[in-house]
């Protein structure tokens, strides 16, 4: 070794990087302690052995052709490459090699710097799996997912090979949150994860990309294997989830499919047309998938049109209240009327509430719309109490998504009349009853302080909570048409209809049957005890002034209303 070479071991002798000294075939002449500590072997292990045999084969052939690429040009090089240790560990090291030449620039030897980088990139490596994956299912994340998607775009404009994009809604997770807790919804959403992941490819992506949303990348696959995807997913997820403590749910998935290139030119328009389809998936009655269709797109740009021109719907005097009468069944008193909200547009004239309440709710513009209809009851029941002397009792439709703002402007215009609040009974899903958020509980305890009374709608229909009913007193349950419709000819209705009367009776909640038609079904229902009934049978939905008019054509002397058929 020359005397040169000396002083560098002598200086690095007790440095914390391994240093190696070759001769300039790359024979190793000596090494350090800190090589020991890093590698495992001691001096006499390695003395006369090669140091680019030792280095070898664990990192890419482009890495180590980088090495004398640089070596080359620079007589040096500086980077990361892998390398083992003599337990057989693989770890990553920082290599540095200089080449020293003679005087004629022949190379006389190499020196060889090293440092361990394993425990930099094991906190890197967790920085990164936090960063990319959900930390409930393990799954890739919204951001690992797009970075994917965007892989697939790209090797589509390689090969050719086509694509399918997958999003995945969980029907009804949202009522398993709010009733078990949300330590069980991810017990759910594990479980949830690992169903899709096993009926799928290897090769497949599948992501949560936050609350009860996955999506799933299918590269390179044909049409008919994409429906199979589909339905295996669907299958898997309907049959019941086990969450432990002798908990079990059902629930079911709406996925919505968009296929590259033919939906889309880029990875953001595929996204959306995944959305678009899963909502389709959705709206047609959950559990199922949904192909994307050029129609959605179109049917998502009149949304958009809509809910923009009901922004300005009241502005316009384009909304009105209608009213519908609900009489009591002994008698024929009507007591009662449902206030019923009507948009009749410029251009598209009348627009069903089936179509503008959900468009209401997903803008936010529900609040808005619904303290004006507020509004305009308690103005209309002002004005009968003066015309007639009596209290005719409003049901208004409350929206999930206006408890989140409270009721405290019509309260104080409730109170600002003077009007008793029983004046006003505040109609409900079932599904409300299972919610139990803070603002809902509050919102019912302001109902009983103020006496306004609460109504169950389309009692039987949805997520039936039974045991919830006295403890948030409700005092109607109304039961849905489609058990009213069939009650003369279903035995399965008829007997429905008849349980459900007796055990609200039994509960001291009243009933009212929605949408009686006929004369037979009223006489049914005065047979089963139902308390009151509204439905075509009586009226059709009304102005306001034309119920005004009803009202005094049904008054009698003592200021009771007494409804006649006409």
């Amino acid at each position: 070794m020359s005397l040169n070479l000396r002083q560098v071991a002598q200086v690095l002798a007790g440095a914390n990087d391994a240093l190696i000294i070759t001769d300039g075939e790359g024979r190793i002449q000596d090494t350090n302690a800190a090589h020991a500590r890093l590698t495992g072997y001691t001096q006499d292990e390695v003395i006369g052995k090669n140091l680019f045999r030792i280095h070898g084969g664990l990192s890419c052939p482009d890495t180590y052709k980088s090495v004398w690429r640089g070596i080359k040009q620079n007589q040096n090089w500086l980077g990361e490459i892998s390398n083992r240790r003599k337990t057989g560990e693989v770890y990553t090291e920082n290599f540095s090699l200089c080449a020293i030449s003679d005087s004629e620039g022949k190379t006389q030897n190499f020196i060889a710097v090293m440092s361990d980088l394993s425990d930099n990139l094991d906190l890197d490596s967790v920085a990164w799996k936090r960063a990319n994956y959900d930390y409930v299912t393990g799954l890739p994340n919204r951001q690992l997912f797009l970075e994917r998607l965007d892989q697939e775009i790209k090797k589509y404009r390689r090969n050719g090979a086509p694509m399918a994009l997958l999003l995945l809604d969980l029907d009804r997770f949202k009522e398993v949150n709010d009733t078990l807790g949300h330590m069980k919804g991810d017990v759910l959403l594990e479980e949830a994860a690992r169903r899709i992941c096993r009926v799928l490819r290897e090769t497949d992506t599948v992501s949560r990309l936050g609350g009860d949303e996955f999506a799933i990348i299918l590269p390179e696959c044909a049409l008919l294997h994409v429906q199979q995807a589909a339905h295996d997913i669907t299958e898997a997820l309907a049959q019941p989830f086990d969450l432990g403590d002798g908990d079990r749910c059902f629930i079911s998935a709406s996925v919505g499919i968009a296929l590259y290139p033919d939906n889309a030119e880029d990875r953001n328009t595929l996204v959306k047309h995944a959305d678009q389809a899963m909502y389709s998936a959705k709206a047609e009655g959950r559990n199922r998938f949904h192909f994307f269709l050029p129609a959605m797109q179109q049917e998502a740009q009149t949304k958009m049109i809509l809910t923009n021109d009901l922004r300005l719907a009241a502005h316009r005097g384009e909304l009105s209240v209608h009213y519908q009468p609900i009489l009591d069944l002994e008698d024929g008193r009507l007591e009662k009327v449902e206030a019923l909200l009507r948009w009749s547009h410029p251009g598209r004239g009348e627009v069903g509430p089936q179509v503008f309440i959900p468009l209401a709710e997903a803008s936010g513009l529900i609040h808005e719309i619904g303290n004006w209809l507020s509004f305009q009851v308690i103005s209309h029941i002002a004005q009968w109490q003066k015309r007639f002397g009596q209290i005719i009792q409003v049901s208004v439709n409350r929206s999930p998504i206006q408890f989140d703002q409270g009721d405290a402007l019509w309260l104080k215009q409730l109170a600002g009349l003077g009007l008793p609040g029983n004046c006003i009974t505040v109609e409900i899903t079932e599904g409300m009853l299972l919610k139990k958020s803070e603002r809902i509980q509050q919102s019912f305890l302001d109902y009983r302080n103020h006496g306004i009374e609460v109504s169950i709608d389309d009692f039987g229909t949805g997520f039936s909570a039974l045991s919830y009913l006295k403890q948030f007193d409700i005092d109607y349950l109304k039961i849905d048409r489609s058990f009213i419709s069939e009650i003369t000819v279903d035995e399965s209705d008829k007997a429905l209809t008849e349980a459900i009367i007796v055990m609200a009776h039994k509960l001291g909640i009243k009933t009212i049957a929605e949408g009686v038609e006929t004369r037979a079904q009223h006489d049914m229902l005065r047979l089963f005890g139902c308390d009151y009934a509204q439905g075509f049978w009586y009226s059709r939905p009304v102005p306001a002034s034309a119920f005004e008019t009803i009202l005094g054509r049904t008054q009698t002397e003592d200021g009771s209303f007494f409804f006649h058929r006409a």
